[in-house]
């Protein structure tokens, strides 16, 4: 495979050890101060009005061992933290009523901070109770000590991810569909297509209980795209987090299932392959956004200015809100996401490492850093009043925040990687899904 990740020896370039530490605990600072201390719920961003993002509380649990093994909270604490977190969530009613906290096993998307119930009328999450129970999964795993506190924390875990029925959210077809709602039935959008689905269908398959039949894997991949980009041959998908957020807890390096036996890689070299397609993309620049280039790229699904057109430079610019923005098809309306360059970091730190540098000196947000870089940005839609005279987000948000720090222990030491080995139903769903070789 081609353009592999220069040496440790050769990397007298990197960050400090100090450099690293910072941008972690900046990061997972997140999860202290927007945490409700009652339940473990996890605001969705820092908006007071905000509720709880079922992922974000799924980043924070995997979140712990980091800042457990990096001095940043004592174990004995930090299982009490998990313990209490798992008990509420168990305890949230599961049933088909619209006002529940989930069903089928599953969660809604968006819960009250307060009460643990759906709100906005959201769907009920397959992706999202995917991100939640790999987090469990990694403080079941990473607590293994003789203790009450962690000892629940394992039964709660075991609990919570067995009751899920998987099979059931396929709705009668292959594939796994996006979610549910109440009041409407199933969503019409499957997880086809390579994305971060790949996660959901590993922990779909290693179930014990309700697992995927074994059809449903080589259905979700019959869907891939190959494409050469930019020079480059790769498994395409366009946000960059769709390659990604998966990897957070597996270890691809060397483990390859049938599509990627038949052409030579495996999932990290084509993670590592599209971080170089996204910094292609901006250096082509084909739609003549400002700030693009070599040190200035990430594309995903972030904040934006809003949906509103501008004249810029003689051009109808249209902008986007939140939106799932990607290279190099777009949706693009000059927005990038610094947290998604440095979650690149373990797949390309020759490339990621200048950009971040680049990024630190564009003072994101003025002084309001208290959690490392704002997400998104945008240099093309002009704010008079910004401190930097563009768009910046007003917010953080919890989604982003574990990519950071995970990715960057996965990068150090491999913490998270190696807690996730030693999860059975990791392994199950990895060889069920036919993943052989490397650590498998």
């Amino acid at each position: 495979m081609a353009d592999m990740p220069p040496t440790r020896d050769e990397r007298d370039w990197l960050p400090s050890d100090l450099d690293l530490d910072r941008l972690q605990w900046t990061s997972v600072l997140y999860y202290l101060h927007e945490t409700n201390p009652d339940n473990g719920l996890v605001r969705d961003k820092t908006d007071p009005a905000a509720p709880c993002s079922i992922a974000a509380v799924g980043m924070a649990l995997a979140t712990l061992p980091v800042v457990i093994e990096r001095g940043v909270l004592f174990r004995p604490f930090a299982a009490k933290l998990a313990r209490r977190r798992l008990q509420f969530l168990y305890e949230l009613p599961q049933g088909p009523e619209p006002d529940a906290s989930g069903y089928k096993g599953f969660f809604y998307h968006f819960l009250d901070i307060e009460t643990g119930r759906r709100v906005w009328q959201c769907e009920l999450s397959t992706i999202d109770s995917a991100l939640l129970f790999a987090g469990m999964l990694t403080a079941a795993t990473y607590f293994d000590h003789d203790t009450a506190d962690e000892a629940e924390v394992r039964r709660l875990v075991d609990a919570l991810y067995r009751r899920a029925d998987w099979d059931w959210a396929r709705n009668g077809g292959p594939t796994v569909t996006h979610g549910w709602r109440p009041e409407t039935g199933f969503l019409p959008y499957r997880y086809e297509g390579y994305d971060e689905g790949l996660l959901l269908y590993v922990l779909g398959l290693g179930s014990p209980t309700y697992p995927l039949p074994p059809e449903s894997y080589p259905a979700f991949c019959a869907t891939y795209q190959w494409k050469q980009l930019y020079g480059r041959e790769l498994l395409y998908s366009g946000p960059l987090f769709t390659h990604q957020l998966s990897h957070l807890w597996v270890d691809f390096r060397g483990i390859r299932d049938a599509f990627m036996r038949d052409r030579g890689s495996d999932y990290f070299e084509n993670s590592r392959q599209a971080a170089f397609v996204q910094q292609a993309y901006a250096v082509h620049n084909p739609m003549q956004f400002i700030g693009y280039g070599e040190h200035c790229w990430g594309f995903t699904a972030c904040d934006g200015p809003g949906w509103v057109k501008r004249v810029v430079g003689g051009i109808e610019r249209q902008f986007f809100d939140y939106d799932a923005r990607g290279a190099p098809f777009g949706p693009d309306d000059g927005t990038v996401a610094p947290w998604v360059v440095v979650a690149s970091l373990p797949f390309a730190p020759e490339i990621v490492v200048p950009t971040v540098c680049h990024m630190a000196g564009l003072n994101l947000g003025g002084q309001e850093r208290r959690y490392g870089f704002k997400p998104s940005f945008n240099q093309t839609f002009r704010v008079d009043d910004s401190p930097t005279g563009w768009w910046v987000t007003p917010y953080y948000f919890g989604i982003d925040q574990g990519p950071v720090a995970l990715m960057i222990e996965n990068y150090r030491s491999g913490l998270v990687w190696d807690v996730m080995r030693r999860c059975p139903y990791i392994v199950d769903g990895l060889r069920r899904a036919g993943f052989t070789g490397g650590w498998l």
